[in-house]
């Protein structure tokens, strides 16, 4: 085409714009608009010469104005038709008129929109990365007409190309679909995309994890570390590592990185390294690569010294456990021996060699079978399968087994965290056979209450029968049965009336047993029956409530005394040696008999003082030697539950009058009761001094104390509080001390406060002068 011919293609351009206007066409009609794309998308030149040919036509012709409009129109037909032959979507922008769809033939692009409101919204159906590229190249069109083409990717993961153009004060965005080659392109660069991210993501992943991590090229070298990698080298920065090749591991590291390496097989190994100046243990895991390797070094420092932790308690552990009487046997997740103790060994008499080849569980029951060494059973298989079930269901066994030779052994097993099991076997042998002594020497003393000719007969507080002997059942004729259902006192009465029908003395006797005064006297007499017996009785009222009815009293000491002599007999070497369980035992039964007949000296004494029947015996005693005296008694105690004695006696505190014995027992009850409701590495203060003529002993604790509103309470008689603390006793120690105090004309303070501990101080007149015993009518 010449110059002259596309200046007039121009001119005939411009004219037709003029006609369409002439024409009245909308400025935004399709018509005008589809022209206008013509122009720009390449088919302008057919529509030019067409519009150019009718006009001519008309000049030559004389055609009227709707012949004109007709064929141009037919004109806009036909480049819209060459348009739309290639599937594609046009969008067009006119300055001040928005945006347009012009066409959408596209059909086939996995997650392109069909609705034109949607498809403008290119967000929605772009991935992030399209999106943001296609608004890249919108924008620098918009603002300086650059045009661009992009391969954008939809987020169902199919492709369109995109180009932008502009002319004048208009924009098109073309999108078409993806072909050939270009789509083979549009994966790779997606691969690309997701490539670089993963790089991206793995790299500062590593640095900002604190292990130091590296990359090393196929010549060795350094090409890539973390943060952490620099700081442990102490470094300035990455560059400075890669540039200077500053190496983390030492040469002979290297060498044995290298040489793992070298096989193609990764090396993994527990090594020392210089880390931030500081010499600690890393496992180091070196990775080879195609052409290159990747490693790590991870600080186990600490799980080392944990380790090493665990080690010790391990060990200690089981040293303790060797030196435990009970036999325990620890069985692993696969059933495999895994620990025993010294006890176990001896317990079966099996090779301690043959047990450190971690044999099975199943495996140490068949070898005690051949050894006769497991009780006699009918179906040893099926006796077998439910002991090892433990070790699939995680349930407990517990059993008794009596073996062959006559040992009787306990049995238990205990699920392990790790899936494991642990038995303890347990020879009760012994136990038996000290409970069936125990049992014996218990028929002894009942048989020894039985034997006293004095009728005993106790009564709670609710006024029924608690404990008879057989002496009851001859004096008053009582048949056994009806006494074994505890019967209320007023019950016995009229059975008893039969025979001594003097229905006064029997009202004393039933208002002692029921009465619920707070001060409660003994009450004695003689009872003359008309079979000619006479009865001398004595109602005496415990500190609990309860009523004890004859002279019983003084007898209870009897069954406990042999007891006691039995035991320290059974101890003496001269019965045979015993193993420490048995002595264990023993002691027990010897503790028990003693702490029980300490109760009940505390309740004699206690009705004695009642009954003013005790005597003091007053002399004159040194302040030290009675607190040394007290303090040897209770010192064993002390030091088991690991406490301090703090002692401070005043110089001017050196002599008084007072019974040394009572004082003794009074000072002994209040350490007593200090020691059991202390903690572990309290001190216990211990003061003496002379108050306006009176010798004042305090006794202090730091314990757990005792509320505002008990601590009247706890002076009563068998009130026993623990206060939280694991101390718990019969509840007579502070009533004893308030009684013999008040007996020697003293007085007994108590401050406490709870957490605070307790100060309890008695004093006692320095010459012995005591206050008149209350009369009874004082009593009444």
């Amino acid at each position: 085409m010449t110059l002259l011919g596309l200046i007039g293609s121009l001119a005939v351009a411009a004219f037709v714009v003029a006609v369409l206007d002439g024409a009245s066409l909308p400025a935004a009609s399709p018509a005008r608009a589809g022209l206008l794309v013509a122009l720009t998308a390449g088919g302008a030149a057919l529509a030019l010469f067409t519009a150019y040919r009718g006009l001519r036509a008309r000049t030559g012709a004389g055609r009227s104005t709707g012949d004109e409009v007709a064929e141009l129109r037919k004109s806009l037909l036909t480049a819209e038709a060459i348009i739309k032959a290639e599937p594609q979507v046009l969008v067009f922008w006119e300055q001040g008129l928005g945006v347009r769809v012009m066409t959408h033939t596209l059909a086939t692009i996995a997650g392109l929109p069909p609705q034109h409101a949607e498809l403008l919204r290119f967000g929605r159906w772009l991935d992030l990365a399209s999106a943001q590229e296609l608004k890249r190249g919108l924008d620098a069109l918009f603002a300086d007409g650059r045009p661009f083409s992009s391969l954008l990717k939809t987020s169902a993961g199919g492709h369109v190309e995109a180009d932008g153009r502009a002319a004048g004060g208009r924009a098109i965005l073309r999108l078409r679909d993806v072909a050939g080659r270009k789509r083979d392109l549009a994966r790779i660069l997606d691969q690309h995309r997701q490539l670089v991210r993963d790089t991206l993501a793995g790299r500062t992943l590593l640095d900002a994890l604190p292990m130091p991590a590296w990359l090393r090229g196929a010549d060795g070298r350094l090409q890539w570390v973390n943060e952490a990698y620099v700081k442990a080298v102490e470094a300035g920065s990455q560059a400075e590592v890669r540039q200077r090749q500053i190496e983390l591991l030492e040469t002979r590291q290297r060498e044995a990185v290298a040489a793992a390496l070298l096989k193609r097989t990764a090396y993994r190994q527990r090594v020392h390294l210089i880390s931030s100046g500081t010499r600690k243990a890393h496992d180091v895991v070196v990775i080879p690569l195609d052409g290159a390797s990747v490693g790590a070094a991870v600080d186990v420092a600490a799980l080392e010294t944990a380790q090493g932790e665990l080690i010790r308690h391990v060990a200690a552990y089981e040293r303790t456990l060797d030196r435990v009487a009970t036999g325990v046997a620890i069985f692993g997740p696969d059933q495999r021996l895994t620990f025993f103790n010294e006890a176990y060994r001896a317990l079966w008499q099996l090779d301690a060699d043959w047990l450190a080849t971690k044999p099975s569980d199943g495996e140490l029951l068949d070898r005690l079978r051949e050894l006769s060494r497991l009780p006699e059973v009918v179906n040893y298989r099926d006796w077998k399968a439910k002991i090892l079930a433990g070790n699939k269901t995680g349930t407990e066994y517990e059993d008794w087994w009596h073996l062959l030779d006559g040992r009787t052994i306990h049995v238990v097993s205990a699920q392990r965290p790790d899936g494991g099991l642990t038995y303890l076997y347990d020879d009760a042998t012994e136990r038996f056979a000290l409970e069936s002594r125990y049992n014996a020497l218990i028929d002894v003393q009942r048989e020894t209450l039985d034997s006293l000719k004095e009728g005993v007969a106790v009564f709670a507080t609710d006024g029924r029968l608690k404990l008879f002997n057989s002496a009851v059942l001859q004096i008053w004729r009582l048949p056994r049965s009806t006494l074994k259902e505890g019967p209320h006192i007023d019950k016995i009465i009229a059975l008893c009336s039969s025979l001594y029908d003097d229905m006064a003395t029997w009202a004393r006797i039933s208002r002692a047993v029921t009465g619920i005064s707070d001060r409660r006297h003994p009450v004695g007499g003689q009872m003359l029956r008309p079979d000619q017996s006479v009865i001398d009785f004595a109602v005496s009222p415990l500190p609990d409530g309860a009523t004890l009815i004859s002279h019983v009293s003084y007898e209870l000491r009897t069954p406990l005394t042999n007891i006691i002599g039995f035991s320290e007999l059974l101890s003496s070497p001269r019965t045979g040696e015993l193993n420490n369980k048995q002595r264990e035992y023993l002691n027990d039964i010897s503790a028990s008999s003693r702490t029980l007949l300490a109760i009940i000296n505390d309740i004699l004494d206690l009705a004695t003082i009642d009954a003013g029947a005790l005597e003091l015996k007053l002399a004159p005693i040194k302040a030290k030697d009675v607190v040394d005296t007290a303090i040897l008694g209770v010192r064993d105690r002390a030091n088991r539950a690991r406490l301090n004695l703090d002692i401070a006696i005043a110089e001017d505190a050196v002599e008084f009058v007072a019974d040394e014995a009572r004082v003794r027992q009074v000072l002994y009850n209040l350490l007593a009761n200090a020691i059991g409701f202390s903690k572990p590495s309290d001190t216990i203060s211990v003061t003496v001094r002379r108050e306006a003529g009176m010798m004042a002993f305090t006794v202090e604790d730091k314990g757990v104390g005792i509320p505002k509103d008990q601590q009247q309470r706890v002076l009563e008689r068998f009130e026993s509080r623990s206060q939280g603390s694991k101390h718990r006793g019969a509840g007579l120690g502070l009533a004893i001390v308030k009684s013999l105090v008040e007996l020697h004309g003293g007085t007994m303070s108590l401050q406490s406060e709870p957490g605070q501990g307790t100060r309890v101080t008695v004093r006692f007149p320095e010459n012995g002068a005591r206050a008149e015993p209350a009369s009874e009518a004082a009593r009444a």
